[in-house]
């Protein structure tokens, strides 16, 4: 009996002891979290956002997950200007998080243990048109004051006071008939203060793969040939872009909205996190919004790209790459950044930097339904495609789904043609081709208070109607 005893008490100490490294390491990786998302900020902050670091802790470090929240200003942060680099350390005995910035998608957070030097792609020159006429530049974007709405400046003005529509707004910009009728920022921000668009990053990735398809370089109803899932007998073969962008997949992951902290946040690439998951339900048979699905349809479409080009024994210019950059500068959104992991995947779910008038010109270039200076950048049927719903639809909410954008077709007060990006703090771009319509809010909102973009695209419309 007296062994029995001492055997038990033996196993319950190493239980115990077992317990106790298990979560010293939880605590250590959560620091290591924290200071790679301490590091990612400051860096875009200052140089894709052309923010102060006072603003960037302000704004971009506050109101963030709760998991690092309280880590996050215990962490000293080193900002090399010449290098244009953010180190943060978390612990004495490892080397501190990097995030290395440049000129082309902006800053690259490197992986946990990274320790020495690391150069960014090849320098392409970022051309800035803001002395060209709206919308490629910023001469007489605003409209006169004497055929302004004084209703759209009205309710600009309330999306500022958090009692009306909640959240913290930073910026404010209302689109109609091709024209800025409203625009409002807060203090310390203006037309050129870039921000993480979070989420609308993932309509950014559904326009750019329509671009792809305007090209003939992507099929989205064909197969996707990542090569992770080309093996025999690999059931997630079958995916089609279609799907991965309708967050139709049926794949699995850890968490509900897929949250990919390591990604984020840890310094892991798209390749080695998205490409992992499980198949668990029938393709094209459940909604489940997810960060893995945007992911893997940019990873399927730039393989495409590549095949394509393979095929055709490199007869495609270069100006058939899967390439945000320059897509972006075609359109005049020259402060936008389409940041990347440290393999240069781009995390098109999340990681894009913008300004308000930029994403004003990607809503007006569905306005035009794929238009732009004379020269279609997408397919006719794109607008049609995007802000349709097709299959499984999310369950207990007043949006629906189409292909990478949300739809505000359920909305008392606001038109039937209505779709949306929507993002996490607070980012929303809202189109309404039927009204010649952009609304673009952008915010530092916290699970506490968020913004009513409902209510204030209902108060919108009502300005312009009255």
């Amino acid at each position: 009996m007296l062994k029995k005893l001492v055997s038990l008490c033996v196993v319950g100490a190493l239980f115990s002891i077992s317990a106790l490294a298990q979560e010293a390491e939880s605590a250590r990786y959560d620091r290591a979290l924290a200071a790679g998302y301490k590091a990612q900020f400051i860096c875009s902050g200052l140089w894709n956002g052309g923010k102060s670091l006072a603003d960037i802790k302000a704004d971009e470090l506050t109101g963030i997950y709760e998991r690092i929240a309280d880590i996050v200003p215990t962490l000293a942060e080193e900002v090399d200007e010449t290098e244009r680099q953010v180190r943060v350390r978390f612990a004495e005995d490892a080397p501190p998080r990097v995030a290395i910035w440049n000129s082309q998608s902006g800053c690259t957070a490197m992986p946990i243990g990274f320790d020495g030097i690391q150069n960014g792609p090849s320098a392409r020159t970022r051309k800035f048109f803001d002395d060209q006429f709206w919308p490629m530049g910023d001469r007489n974007a605003v409209v006169q004051t004497s055929a302004r709405s004084t209703g759209f400046e009205t309710v600009a003005t309330r999306a500022f006071q958090s009692e009306i529509y909640g959240g913290k707004t930073s910026a404010v910009l209302v689109i109609q008939n091709r024209g800025i009728q409203a625009e409002t920022y807060k203090a310390g921000q203006d037309l050129h203060t870039a921000q993480r668009t979070w989420s609308v990053a993932k309509s950014l990735a559904g326009t750019l793969i329509g671009h792809s398809v305007q090209q003939n370089m992507v099929d989205i109803n064909a197969p996707v040939t990542n090569a992770e899932w080309q093996k025999h007998g690999d059931p997630r073969a079958s995916l089609t872009i279609d799907n991965l962008m309708r967050m139709s997949s049926g794949l699995v992951s850890d968490t509900a909205g897929n949250r990919t902290d390591p990604l984020y946040m840890g310094g892991a690439s798209v390749t080695e996190r998205a490409t992992s998951w499980p198949l668990l339900y029938k393709p094209g048979s459940r909604f489940r919004y997810a960060n893995n699905d945007t992911l893997l349809a940019v990873h399927a479409a730039r393989a495409q790209h590549l095949d394509r080009k393979y095929k055709l024994g490199n007869y495609i210019a270069e100006e058939h790459d899967f390439d945000p950059f320059a897509f972006f500068q075609k359109l005049g959104m020259t402060r936008t950044y389409a940041e990347t992991d440290w393999q240069n995947n781009y995390i098109l779910s999340s990681q894009v930097w913008t300004t308000a008038r930029d994403l004003g010109r990607l809503g007006m270039l569905y306005l035009n339904n794929g238009m732009w200076n004379g020269e279609r950048l997408l397919p006719e049927i794109w607008r049609e495609f995007v802000s349709t719903p097709s299959g499984p639809q999310p369950e207990g909410r007043n949006f629906g789904y189409g292909a990478t954008f949300w739809l505000m077709n359920q909305s008392e007060g606001i038109p039937k043609d209505t779709f949306a990006g929507f993002g996490n703090r607070g980012q929303y771009l809202v189109i309404i081709p039927s009204l010649d319509l952009v609304i673009v809010r952008r915010g530092y909102d916290s699970s506490d208070s968020r913004f009513d973009i409902e209510a204030f695209t209902q108060d919108v419309v009502a300005a312009l109607k009255s």
